[in-house]
């Protein structure tokens, strides 16, 4: 038979592991967005595009068709839009193009970027050097600005049995309020 105390000891103990385990599964939600953010980026899942401080691989003759693609959220009123049309790139050399943005409102906004690339296959060999989605974006009442996305495909795109066919790749951005809180102050601004 067990003793008060030993029962006092079991029921602080279970209590104990109940809260440990409580509190990882709280650290585990919390962290699951940025592991999942940095999954993505180390192995191009779902589009996700690459990250480069420059090109050094080889710059070779095969080609690849480039095209732009841009949306906006109906909660940032801004008009967004590739500044070419497609274009085609030689694997592995570095190329700079523009996307421009307009805010429509008559004051201050910002937002922020999410892009991935189509096919998703070709997200892990298309590498960005310089892009205004890494960065929020703050645009002055009327402003117009354009963008700069510096990018190079990996050559080694042509090796990999998943995506040696792949002759084009769409770039994708989607423009969003930088904050919930933006959100609302942004929507409410535009109702005043």
């Amino acid at each position: 038979m067990n003793s008060p105390q030993d029962m006092n000891r079991k029921n602080r103990r279970v209590a104990v592991m109940a809260f440990g385990v409580s509190l990882a599964m709280l650290g585990a939600a919390y962290a699951s967005v940025p592991l999942y953010r940095l999954f993505c980026q180390v192995t191009g899942f779902g589009g996700t595009t690459q990250r480069a401080e420059a090109a050094t691989g080889p710059i070779v003759d095969s080609l690849m068709s480039i095209r732009f693609d841009a949306n906006v959220s109906d909660k940032l009123k801004w008009k967004f839009h590739p500044g070419q049309q497609p274009i085609k790139v030689r694997l592995g050399e570095p190329t700079l193009i523009h996307y421009v943005a307009t805010n429509l409102t008559d004051h201050e906004t910002t937002g922020t970027a999410i892009f991935n690339v189509t096919p998703t296959e070709a997200g892990v060999y298309f590498n960005k050097i310089e892009c205004f989605c890494f960065t929020e974006q703050t645009l002055k009442p009327g402003e117009r600005v354009e963008m700069p996305v510096e990018f190079f495909v990996d050559p080694e795109i042509l090796k990999d049995p998943d995506t040696r066919t792949i002759r084009e790749i769409t770039l994708s951005y989607s423009f969003y309020p930088a904050t919930p809180k933006a959100a609302d102050k942004q929507a409410a601004n535009t109702t005043n």
